[in-house]
């Protein structure tokens, strides 16, 4: 397991989101993944930011809003039926990590726990969330990507560890 600096990766990193990474969150009992396509990274508050964006219809969001933190797993072997099917199925509905054979593992300096594959991850302490206006959204953006009116919250971490596992 090596560290890595996250300005060093976070283009790649970026590119891989794309095309799915594992959000996992904790809260006291509650545990649950999905799967993100969205995010971005930053230098923000003086420190190394990570953000996502979980809608209030999803499963996560409930744990999310009782958490303190989150990470990111970025996979960098096959995953994309695992990817797939957490992106597809709600935790409320079904054990993904049952499902799909995810192990979990401890995170060095959060409670949430990665997603226990070779990859790139980041443990990220929450330090700041906004739900969206869409008064103040882009009105393309708002018709092609909230037609159900389904909006996000945007949670900001502080990036603790960001490191790869074979």
């Amino acid at each position: 397991m090596k560290n890595l600096n996250y300005l060093s990766i976070a283009e790649d990193a970026m590119n891989k989101i794309k095309r799915g990474a594992f959000l996992t969150v904790k809260a006291a009992d509650a545990l649950n993944t999905m799967t993100i396509g969205w995010a971005t990274f930053g230098f923000i508050w003086q420190k190394p930011v990570m953000m996502v964006a979980v809608r209030d219809s999803r499963h996560t969001f409930g744990i999310i809003e009782k958490a303190r933190d989150f990470t990111v797993t970025i996979p960098s072997g096959d995953t994309s039926t695992a990817i797939a099917f957490c992106g597809t199925k709600s935790g409320r509905d079904v054990d993904k990590f049952k499902m799909c054979n995810l192990k979990t593992q401890n995170g060095r300096n959060v409670a949430s726990p990665i997603i226990q594959v070779s990859g790139i991850h980041f443990e990220c302490k929450i330090v700041f969330k906004s739900a969206m206006n869409p008064v103040h959204l882009d009105n393309n953006y708002d018709k092609t990507l909230y037609p159900k009116k389904d909006y996000h919250t945007l949670y900001f971490g502080e990036i603790l560890a960001c490191y790869e596992t074979e």
